[in-house]
């Protein structure tokens, strides 16, 4: 059974931005670019029935779109580092987001996840990587920040299981509602009651 767990993608421009802080830490396997995402709830691996559960309750979401900004870098694992990452800046409507699809699944009986939503993009997972090099690893990336991009949609995506994650697949999407959607709604509204005069 694959590994299920809802995400945000990472648009291409963005991700060439991420690709750039590749490099120059030892012990360090990268993510590939394609691959980059930002989970927003894992379920773990979950029978048919379950899933199909989940896909039905996520599309009652009706959330708006929203901007999104990829800045900073951060480790994983204090002492004995184990995933570096790419940091988002504060975004109420990613919160709101991101907890409504926890409560829909902890409604479900998935259990709660243990640690708190720090929303992120990993990079790299460490294996036996110095707590020093990671340290200027970061310190030389410290100033990362990427060009903000809108998130039109979440997903549900599934991985097998490999050695460095991935590679996802995208099972399910659903839309975030964008104002371009609403106005165009009401434009065509004002269309219709003009042809009908």
């Amino acid at each position: 059974m694959p590994r299920l767990f809802t995400a945000l993608e990472i648009p291409r421009d963005a991700a060439l931005s991420l690709s750039l802080l590749r490099g120059g830490l030892p012990g360090a396997r990268w993510i590939d670019v394609e691959n980059y995402h930002l989970t927003l709830r894992f379920i773990g691996d979950v029978e048919g029935h379950v899933a199909d559960e989940i896909a039905n309750a996520l599309d009652r979401v009706h959330r708006p779109s929203f901007q999104m900004t990829l800045s900073g870098v951060g480790a994983f694992g204090g002492k004995k580092p184990h995933a570096v990452w790419a940091g988002v800046s504060a975004s109420p409507d990613l919160t709101a987001l991101q907890g409504e699809i926890d409560r829909i699944c902890q409604r479900l009986g998935l259990p709660a996840d243990p640690r708190k939503f720090s929303p992120h993009v990993t990079l790299a997972r460490l294996r036996n990587a110095s707590p020093l090099d990671v340290a200027q690893y970061l310190s030389a990336r410290g100033n990362f920040a990427a060009l903000p991009f809108r998130v039109g949609r979440f997903v549900l995506m599934s991985s097998r299981d490999s050695v460095g994650g991935g590679p996802y697949i995208v099972e399910e999407a659903w839309p975030l509602v964008g104002e371009t959607l609403a106005s165009s709604r009401f434009a065509s509204a004002s269309d219709a009651s003009r042809i009908m005069r």
